[in-house]
């Protein structure tokens, strides 16, 4: 069988192919396309922020009636805290006023917390250690650009301690009542 013209050329292009990289490209000087991206404005990262804050549920929990209202609460009285408890097992926790949080941290010192940060449960820190550099950031500077506002959250309690009204309880099911239903099954009421 008779080679393909197509492939006749082959042998002499792998030869150059590899003489030119046997001898190194020149190197170019960069120009501003190539150069790294520039750092995004402040501006920027006040917006990039408030998105986060926005979709990753931290009004949820630390801006009252938030949930109850359907998101509908003013930015300016996002972020203050909650009186509403979580109780569980490790007693009753509060939701920050991270607006009085942050204000007392700089850049450096936020972004130091939010990378090692173990809290008690409901917060999920998992998802703030997990979070790119840049969007703690920019967390950062959006709660910092709203200023310090309200008042500080309730104390955790410890466990057994009874919270006062509101709070949420999170009851968890006795031991061998959770088979039931991961069997498909509904537990007798």
């Amino acid at each position: 069988m008779r080679p393909s013209l197509f492939l006749r050329p082959l042998p002499g292009l792998l030869a150059a192919c590899l003489l030119a990289a046997c001898q190194g490209a020149p190197v170019a000087s960069a120009t501003a396309s190539d150069a790294a991206p520039a750092a995004p404005a402040a501006d920027d990262l006040v917006a990039h922020g408030e998105y986060i804050v926005r979709i990753a549920g931290c009004n949820d929990c630390h801006t009252a009636g938030y949930t109850e209202r359907g998101g509908q609460v003013p930015v300016a009285d996002w972020l203050t805290g909650s009186p509403l408890g979580y109780r569980g097992p490790w007693g009753t926790t509060y939701a920050t006023n991270l607006r009085l949080s942050v204000s007392a941290l700089d850049e450096a010192q936020w972004l130091t917390y939010t990378a090692n940060l173990h809290t008690r449960p409901i917060m999920p820190d998992f998802m703030l250690r997990q979070m790119r550099e840049h969007d703690r950031r920019a967390i950062h500077r959006f709660v910092r650009s709203l200023g310090p506002a309200g008042t500080a959250a309730p104390e955790a309690l410890p466990p057994g301690q009874s919270p006062p009204a509101p709070y949420f309880e999170l009851v968890l099911p006795a031991p061998g009542a959770a088979s039931a239903t991961q069997n498909g099954q509904t537990p007798v009421q």
